[in-house]
């Protein structure tokens, strides 16, 4: 046989190579490659006599809506755009420890105690005992642990499609997709090749019987849902649940969904009995005891299509090392370094002595660039001990002249400001009327600010 026809592939991630090696070179795993032999000949036949696809224009397609089911929490509605598409496939990644089974669970009584509709529980990690322990802790004293909502405690794919096309339930939770494996792809359970043939089973499973199904992956060391990234694609939706486990706050964001609107939040808090929805999440993220103190300066920010409000807290000391210290949480250390840049060289402030620590309150991560003017005011109050005036809101992006940038919908982050009683806000400069019940300070240039 032709040198060309022998080609080695890994039993892991499945990946081939034209010669063996004792590691593959795509997942890094020994001693997977294994030798498997492709017919040049056979090939070319092959391709000569596939039949071409039927290809449609578009006016001849019929169009198709998507109606979706309210899960019965408002937070996750909201993220999902509206709730559950019956067939679709979901995946909710976090770091262990998060919440995400918790949120599941609640889910899950949810929707078998307000829609009736069956709901099937796969758990590899855990037993029947466990889950159903804190399924009543979840639930109610009124309202106990319905008989629609049904465990199985599997790690087999094909028996779990199985069960799913025999009972029919609404949504299936599968709990986590790195326990699962299938008899069709050799290697152990959470192997690459593993995930990924086992989310293409659940997802021919999802659209031939219209059950929803969530599948739950961890958050690897690079920051990956259970493992590699390809599996995002593969599936409808990704959600993400967030925040710092020594805070109370967990923030459920969306980055990719085919039924809906991307990057909307839901805020949830943590209590002993369960997540509890924040309806209005920008009371929370403030402090009105610290907002009277130097260094702490609010802003609005914008997720999707919510709007709520943030606290900065900013602290400055002398350093007594060579080298400054610059540390952050929620908030980019290399965005933080330019704009330190753009204070030192634009207003003449002499930070270069100073150890600048930043903090977004609540456990909150932002990358939007409309906080810049929020972070550089909370520094100079700060540096100079000066506390800001009571109520008053900082929005706008800071360029490096100095120059502060229009940021995108003012006139909902100001709306979201008169809610919670502020009185004043600095926005950017710009032509367009901005119609706001607030004391209006616009600002072309950093050094138009008085601090």
């Amino acid at each position: 046989m032709h040198k060309s026809s022998i080609i080695f592939e890994c039993t892991s991630c499945g990946g081939q190579s034209p010669k063996w090696s004792g590691r593959c070179l795509l997942c890094g795993a020994w001693g997977t490659l294994e030798k498997t032999l492709e017919a040049a000949v056979a090939k070319k036949e092959r391709e000569k006599n596939t039949p071409s696809a039927h290809a449609l224009p578009f006016s001849h397609i019929g169009s198709q809506d998507f109606p979706s089911v309210q899960t019965g929490m408002t937070e996750v509605d909201q993220v999902l755009g509206g709730g559950i598409v019956p067939g679709s496939l979901l995946l909710i990644g976090g770091e262990p420890g998060i919440g995400k089974s918790t949120l599941l669970g609640q889910i899950a009584l949810s929707i078998t105690t307000y829609t009736k509709k069956n709901v099937l529980y796969c758990s590899g990690e855990e037993s029947g005992h466990q889950v159903k322990r804190r399924l009543e802790r979840l639930a109610t004293a009124h309202s106990p642990i319905p008989d629609a909502l049904l465990f199985a405690s599997e790690t087999d794919v094909d028996k779990i499609c199985a069960t799913i096309r025999e009972k029919k339930p609404f949504l299936a939770i599968v709990d986590s997709i790195q326990t699962i494996h299938t008899s069709d792809v050799p290697s152990e359970a959470g192997a690459v090749a593993q995930v990924r043939a086992c989310t293409v089973k659940l997802l021919e499973t999802a659209k031939t019987t219209n059950t929803a199904i969530i599948i739950v992956g961890h958050v690897t060391k690079e920051g990956m849902v259970a493992g590699p990234k390809t599996l995002e694609h593969l599936v409808d939706t990704v959600l993400y649940l967030e925040g710092d486990q020594s805070q109370c706050y967990r923030l459920l964001k969306t980055v990719k969904n085919r039924f809906g609107s991307t990057n909307e939040i839901g805020v949830f808090e943590m209590t002993g009995m369960g997540l509890e929805e924040v309806s209005n999440p920008s009371a929370a993220f403030l402090s009105k005891e610290s907002s009277r103190m130097p260094g702490t300066a609010a802003t609005a920010v914008l997720e999707g299509s919510r709007a709520f409000l943030a606290e900065v807290q900013a602290l400055t000391t002398k350093t007594y090392f060579g080298y400054p210290q610059r540390r952050t949480t929620g908030f980019d250390v290399n965005r933080l370094q330019l704009l330190i840049a753009v204070l030192t060289k634009r207003l003449g402030v002499n930070l270069g002595d100073q150890d600048i620590h930043l903090n977004i309150v609540g456990g909150f991560k932002i990358s939007e660039p409309a906080i810049d003017l929020a972070v550089c005011a909370s520094i100079l109050s700060a540096y100079k001990n000066k506390s800001l005036e009571s109520g008053t809101l900082f929005i706008g992006e800071v360029g490096l002249t100095g120059e502060i940038r229009p940021v995108a919908q003012i006139e909902k982050r100001l709306k979201e400001a008169e809610k919670l009683g502020f009185t004043s806000a600095y926005i950017p400069k710009t032509d367009k009327k901005i119609e706001s019940k607030l004391k209006l300070y616009p600002l072309k240039h950093l050094q138009e600010m008085e601090i």
